[in-house]
């Protein structure tokens, strides 16, 4: 790790060239990434309102955007400020997942620290903080231990992103009842509305821009509003009281992140988000085990089964033994049961308030499930379904966890089934308040699940949940989560997820990080009117294209039983990865991506395409030289489609070299799946 200072890259320009003889711009500062590509000056205007910019390779990517605040009960952070200080270093360090997409990950950057302070009476002052890494960059505000604002009661950011080049946009609206589960929008930038973020970007000249947020702790969650042409501004996710954020200073707000790249694929390879959240501090974590289960779940979904109690219950004492004996037979680490706890009698969405996380239906005998399980080498993986209601699972969240521990239940899934508004939290005054999914309430919140369960080497995966902005690293028993429109759309009533919709996914959702999309099914029939559109290919290509540390085998068993020729590449696929690569992709159409398993030195690749056939190139280079490894593929067969032939599947195998290029054909809505084990 080296750790200097950047004397030289902290430039102060004189900015007189267009200036009025009488009226002199204000200085610039500005650093530079570590390979010079990249830069970000800040300056502020002849009002004082302090504003950044980004440059690439001396182009403008964004133009000068405002930074500051409206507070709820003293004046704003927006003008009058003057630049009264600034600092620069340099960072370099490399750190070990221990577990994700990669081994090994650099964090390199140069940060720029600026001290805006008031010019009038009030004299406050606030630091905004620049990381830049050759890849993108990050900033924040930090308020520091001052006496003129010592409880802060934020209305409203006032950070801007002015998108300098026009660009296509996709995006999912923010503020409507569904949280983060929409399809995503591709519109030219200046037809967004209110986003979610991450909002990905493609500007005419072909660059890609991602943003985001990272490391939100105790604030609220960030969204976009487009105020004006192609010029965002944060807006918070509202509050439950006085401000949409209550903080006493000091603190930081999280990292606003600007992921950018040539290419689709290197925003999917990118550390930047989990560079800027701190590292690990749970101490060993030895115990947090990725693994691949299977559940009591679809057949729910399918209506074959209920979660509440009764004739079709499917928490049972024989339907879960199945579930784990055929876990045992095909090595899969996990059984997920949900329905097993008083509680999903009667109204439960958005309600909550009946829910037992210690209380098992008479049909389901936790105590004797969990010692079958242990006794075939198979956990039982926890589920606690809160529906939104925060201040009730918290009554009740330390005795669920202690009942998981004493039985080895080492993985829980949560849930927060209700409307967005509708989640409900314990105020300081003590009552319980309605708020949103991710108001600062609920960051609170979800932290608190984290910490409490890493206390009892529990692993947790959150449905409905708060965004991802990089916290695995921090807390790695945060594991995985939903936060997206995941597989059981296709399984529903409603319209089914479109083919595009996990080419879309890679590109946005799932750089913010992993997510429990549920794939591998089978019985492509669905309640949906047109059931799952892939094929099985695509289904297969799925556990590489989308990670997760945890992955769902989530169809009925009767399927996988019945079909054991494709269900091996569902045996074989790890969900831990030494490297990861991205080959070809572009946002919504296509992607090609491999990754290398972390305990042996086979590769896996996964490529998935939209509603259109494709015919991809993949050339073999990351294989190692001069080795043999046997390709076991599993590819679309000559009739396969989405709609007329999804079960269409061909399975052979060939010797392959590094030096060697596969064409991939994809079928309408299909995919290609390949395992490389080395000779």
């Amino acid at each position: 790790m080296s750790f200097r200072p950047l004397a030289l890259i902290a430039l102060l320009f004189s900015s007189h060239a267009f200036a009025a003889p009488t009226l002199p711009l204000p200085p610039k500062v500005g650093i530079a990434s570590p390979d010079g590509n990249l830069s970000v000056e800040v300056t502020t205007d002849n009002d004082g309102r302090p504003s950044y910019a980004v440059l690439r390779d001396g182009k403008p990517v964004i133009s000068p955007s405002r930074l500051g605040f409206l507070f709820l009960d003293v004046p704003k952070f927006e003008r009058n400020f003057v630049i009264a200080g600034h600092q620069a270093r340099s960072f370099d360090e490399t750190w070990e997942q221990p577990w994700g997409e990669r081994r090994s990950i650099r964090n390199h950057y140069n940060e720029l620290r600026v001290v805006l302070t008031e010019k009038n009476a009030l004299k406050r002052s606030i630091d905004v903080v620049f990381r830049v890494y050759d890849d993108g960059l990050g900033f924040r505000y930090e308020f520091p231990d001052q006496a003129s604002l010592k409880e802060v009661k934020i209305g409203e950011e006032l950070t801007e992103f002015d998108i300098a080049e026009p660009a296509t946009a996709w995006w999912i609206p923010a503020g409507e009842w569904n949280r983060e589960e929409y399809l995503y929008h591709r519109t030219p930038v200046q037809e967004v509305g209110d986003a979610q973020t991450p909002i990905t970007l493609r500007t005419d000249n072909g660059l890609h821009i991602s943003i985001h947020e990272a490391e939100l702790i105790d604030y609220a969650g960030m969204n976009l509003t487009r105020v004006e042409d192609r010029k965002f501004r944060a807006m918070l996710t509202p509050g439950i009281g006085d401000g949409k954020v209550v903080r006493t200073a000091p603190f930081n707000t999280p990292w606003r992140t600007l992921q950018i790249a040539d290419n689709a694929g290197d925003l999917v390879t990118s550390s930047l988000i989990l560079n800027l959240n701190e590292p690990n501090k749970l101490g060993d974590v030895s115990w947090v085990k990725p693994m691949k289960y299977v559940g009591v779940w679809w057949e729910m979904h399918l209506d074959r089964k209920t979660w509440a109690s009764g004739p079709k219950h499917g928490a049972t004492d024989e339907n879960v033994m199945r579930h784990i004996d055929f876990a045992a037979k095909h090595g899969l680490g996990g059984v997920l049961v949900e329905g097993w706890n008083v509680g999903w009698d009667g109204d439960w969405f958005g309600n909550g308030e009946d829910f037992s996380f210690t209380r098992p239906y008479p049909d389901f005998d936790i105590e004797k499930l969990a010692a079958y399980a242990k006794s075939k080498h198979v956990r039982l993986i926890g589920h606690h379904e809160t529906s939104g209601n925060a201040a009730h699972y918290e009554s009740q969240m330390g005795a669920g966890f202690d009942l998981y521990q004493r039985l080895g239940i080492d993985a829980v899934k949560t849930g927060y089934v209700a409307d967005a508004g509708q989640a409900k939290v314990t105020g300081l005054d003590g009552k319980v308040h309605y708020a949103w999914h991710e108001g600062q309430d609920m960051a609170r919140h979800h932290l608190k699940v984290v910490a409490e369960a890493a206390k009892r080497h529990i692993s947790v995966n959150p449905h409905e949940p708060i965004k991802d902005t990089g916290l695995r690293r921090t807390y790695p028993n945060w594991i995985t989560r939903e936060g997206a429109r995941g597989m059981e759309f296709s399984a529903w009533g409603v319209p089914g997820n479109p083919p595009e919709h996990e080419a879309n996914l890679v590109f946005t959702r799932l750089l913010a990080g992993p997510m429990d999309y549920t794939p591998g099914i089978f019985g492509m029939k669905t309640r949906a009117p047109d059931g799952v559109a892939t094929t099985w290919a695509k289904q297969l290509a799925l556990y590489v294209v989308i990670y997760s540390p945890l992955q769902m085998a989530a169809d009925l068993l009767e399927n996988y039983e019945a079909n054991p020729k494709p269900f091996k590449f569902i045996e074989d696929v790890p969900v831990d990865w030494e490297d990861t690569r991205v080959l070809n992709g572009e946002i919504g159409d296509f992607v090609t991506i491999v990754r290398k398993d972390r305990n042996s030195d086979d590769w896996y690749l996964g490529a998935i395409s939209d509603e259109e056939g494709r015919e991809l190139k993949a050339p073999l280079s990351f294989l190692d030289p001069g080795r043999k490894y046997l390709a076991q593929i599993y590819r679309d067969g000559e009739h396969a489609d989405w709609k007329r032939a999804p079960q269409d599947i061909v399975i052979e195998q060939r010797e392959v070299t590094s030096s060697d290029t596969l064409t991939l054909r994809l079928a309408p809505g299909g995919g290609q799946a390949i395992r490389f084990v080395a000779q």
